[in-house]
């Protein structure tokens, strides 16, 4: 049994893994502000899914609260999930995504310092890669032109990581995630966003031609690869975690109309400031070192999402 610090343990990602931990027999502690860039009432449904972990209300910049649930908690690692999400609002409000996303990281890494033996696996976007057209994405392929701001704090983080790792010998692990969905996925992410516009027979926001593709990865796949990088910490590793195929933009619409049994309508715009053409994961290093086997193919992942919407309205 591990003691694990599971930071945005109340969001998407973070619930389905502390689901996971619990699953098989890792004690949990999840540090989440509960902040409004989608309702917090959905965070909550999600805690309420684990009444006997205990779950902090605070931000992963306050170092006082950070310090001092290190002190109380002789935790085996982090699973660092918390940030501010989203490409385009990062190009709205860049100090925000700077401050959360690369301060808060650094407030965890300082609080490793001290203990430098506790591992830490950072999640970490495929949106480093930046408006690349070659693929598959590689681990060691040149990253040095990030398109948005959020993209630009991950890649920070990255860094940021093997600083302390270099200096201190934190061990770490990077997860690169490549457009990751599933049952309870934030609301303004494409796949919930598209759906519930179907739903209502209301337009969707459609950005460029629909020829953008992108890696998407199934939730349950993700976390595979999330527990693998945890119990396989050791030096500093790099990850892509994505299902190493991709989907373009009119076939995701195309197959989730399908699956809800409603006409798409569409509502055409332009390619957005961040957007990048291609995701495309190569997961070659952590089928390797991970034993990483994505098993979910984008049309039974969409399957399975719209199946849980039904059941959960």
């Amino acid at each position: 049994m591990a003691k694990i610090l599971v930071t945005g343990g109340a969001g998407f990602i973070g619930s389905h893994t502390v689901e996971r931990l619990l699953a098989r027999g890792d004690e949990p502690l999840v540090l989440d502000n509960f902040n409004d860039f989608y309702d917090p009432a959905i965070k909550r449904a999600n805690v309420a899914r684990f009444p006997q972990v205990r779950v902090v209300v605070g931000d992963i910049r306050d170092k006082a609260l950070v310090d001092r649930l290190f002190d109380e908690s002789d935790f085996d690692g982090v699973i660092h999930l918390a940030a501010m999400a989203g490409v385009r609002p990062s190009v709205e409000d860049p100090l925000l995504y700077e401050d959360v996303n690369v301060r808060g990281t650094m407030v965890l890494l300082e609080a490793l310092r001290r203990r430098p033996r506790t591992r830490l696996v950072f999640a970490s976007s495929s949106s480093v890669y930046g408006a690349r057209e070659e693929a598959p994405f590689r681990e060691d392929d040149d990253i040095h032109q990030p398109v948005s701001p959020y993209a630009a704090t991950k890649r920070a983080g990255e860094l940021l990581c093997y600083t302390h790792h270099h200096l201190f010998g934190i061990p770490v692990a990077c997860l690169r995630f490549f457009t990751v969905y599933g049952p309870r996925q934030r609301p303004e992410m494409a796949i919930a966003k598209f759906s519930a516009a179907i739903e209502r027979g209301e337009p969707i926001p459609f950005y460029g031609d629909g020829g953008t593709r992108r890696d998407y990865t199934y939730i349950d796949d993700i976390v595979d690869g999330v527990v693998a990088a945890f119990d396989r910490c050791a030096g500093y590793e790099i990850f892509n975690l994505g299902e190493s195929a991709t989907t373009t933009l009119s076939e995701l619409v195309e197959t989730l109309a399908r699956e809800l049994g409603k006409p798409a309508r569409i509502d055409r715009k332009p390619l957005q400031p961040g957007d990048v053409p291609l995701t495309c994961a190569d997961v070659s290093k952590a089928r390797r070192l991970l034993g990483y086997a994505p098993k979910v193919p984008v049309a039974e992942g969409l399957r399975r999402y719209v199946a849980w919407r039904r059941a959960s309205n």
